[in-house]
């Protein structure tokens, strides 16, 4: 730290860590992170305790990582350490963000149509999942179904609730109910298993409340899923009665197995939900290099909104697909265009390109009227191939003029695009679906 002393000499005094106040010592230590924090505490007996303890500073370490996204002092009711709150927080914030769902879904009612997207956002005291589906009003509104949250109890137990009909809002009061099990019979309770970073798989917990094979967090890995995680209680008197039907039965294995269907059919028997599998969209987002990657909504032809996935890959090359309702035919990824080449052309365009852009029509919901200074001027465009003849060759339009698979994005001076082939009359306006980690236009689903 460096002073100024007499005769305007600047002077430089060596001070230790310890000599800052330590209120300075807790603000500098918060942007540390846990394995740089017991590399410092090894530095010196006095701060082992510090680093291991002070509730101060693992709130301070919290706070900085989470405290705009959550209240943390809500979750499990203020009751547990902030040192056990970050480990849980951190292994559940990769949560936080769009997957798409793997499968046949089961989480599907009246009020919440079967879906593929995927939302986790965080909440008040719980990370809580919604399924994202197209509104079906003509607008660029999402549906946004609330079914899952993932909490923790006073006790620092893992309180995973899935509500499949929608049914309820997570509130402290439910949040006590819950933790009492008054709700056992409403909502079911799962796990939370990772297969790895960008793999989720969330199964009924067929296990009593607060028992079972769960870690702390949750938050199963892919190993303690594949070993059993979330097994009923009596699961070690089970392994037990198999090792000695092996060991003194004749035909030992044959016991064995058929011991071990029977417990799988009364497992099944007394299963509510069937696993669901996510897969996590890694880059659903655009960046300055990448300008149109992630994840956008736009009104298609037939005047229903649609969500796309736009992605780069490793040579250069962009590619977008459907992400939409699993129950449209060739909606769920569908292709729809794709250019080997990401090198924008720049305006000024010339006078073909500028008579094939303006002389389509923007798709936009009916109660918008389109407006040419909505997204601002054209500042680039990008020439793209439809998908059609590449991956679904029988639904090719049948045609002699190669031009018809061609097409163009424009990309506007707002940051969103547009998109639309040589053989429409139309544009495909892209919007958004969230913005700094905040869904846009979000509706809840209609009770009726």
């Amino acid at each position: 730290m460096e002073v100024n002393c007499q005769d305007s000499e600047e002077t430089v005094f060596a001070l230790s860590f310890s000599d800052f106040p330590e209120d300075v010592q807790l603000c500098i230590l918060s942007f540390l992170d846990p394995s740089e924090l017991a590399s410092f505490a090894c530095t010196s007996k006095k701060f082992v305790s510090l680093c291991r303890d002070d509730q101060r500073l693992w709130f301070s370490l919290c706070d900085r990582r989470w405290g705009s996204c959550t209240h943390l002092k809500r979750w499990g009711h203020g009751k547990i350490s902030y040192k056990f709150l970050y480990r849980i927080l951190r292994e559940y914030e990769n949560l936080i963000g769009f997957w798409r769902r793997c499968g046949i879904t089961n989480i599907a009612s009246v009020n919440s149509p079967p879906a593929s997207l995927v939302y986790f956002e965080w909440g008040p005291f719980y990370i809580s999942g919604s399924m994202i589906s197209p509104s079906k009003n003509g607008s660029y509104e999402v549906i946004r179904s609330p079914f899952l949250w993932v909490s923790i109890t006073s006790k620092g137990e893992p309180m995973n609730y899935l509500d499949p009909e929608g049914r309820f809002d997570f509130t402290d009061d439910l949040l006590m109910d819950s933790e009492k099990g008054f709700l056992e019979n409403e909502l079911i309770r799962v796990n939370v298993s990772f297969m790895g970073k960008c793999h989720v798989v969330v199964e009924e917990n067929l296990g009593s409340f607060g028992h079972g094979k769960v870690p702390s967090s949750g938050i199963a890995s892919g190993e303690e899923y594949q070993n059993g995680c979330g097994s009923p209680p009596d699961r070690l008197m089970s392994e037990i009665y198999q090792y000695l039907a092996n060991r003194t039965s004749p035909g030992g294995n044959g016991v064995s197995r058929r011991q071990r269907r029977r417990e799988k059919e009364k497992q099944e028997k007394l299963r509510k939900w069937e696993p669901e599998h996510f897969v996590k969209i890694v880059n659903c987002s655009p960046t300055l290099s990448r300008p149109l990657q992630g994840l956008w909504k736009g009104i298609c032809d037939d005047m229903s909104l649609d969500f796309y996935l736009v992605s780069y890959d490793d040579i250069g090359g962009i590619a977008c697909r459907k992400v939409g309702e699993s129950s449209r035919p060739l909606s769920l990824h569908a292709p729809v265009f794709w250019s080997s080449s990401t090198t924008f052309i720049e305006p000024p365009l010339s006078p073909e390109e500028y008579h094939i852009y303006s002389n389509r029509m923007h798709l936009r919901p009916p109660a918008e009227s389109y407006d040419s200074g909505d997204n601002g001027a054209v500042s680039h465009m990008l020439l793209i191939n439809s998908s059609y003849d590449l991956v679904i060759p029988d639904i090719a339009r049948p045609t002699t003029n190669p031009r018809q698979c061609e097409g163009r994005i424009w990309q506007y001076e707002n940051g969103t695009f547009g998109f639309g082939f040589l053989r429409d009359n139309y544009i495909i306006d892209l919007k958004h679906i969230a913005k700094n980690g905040h869904l846009l236009d979000a509706i809840e689903p209609c009770n009726g």
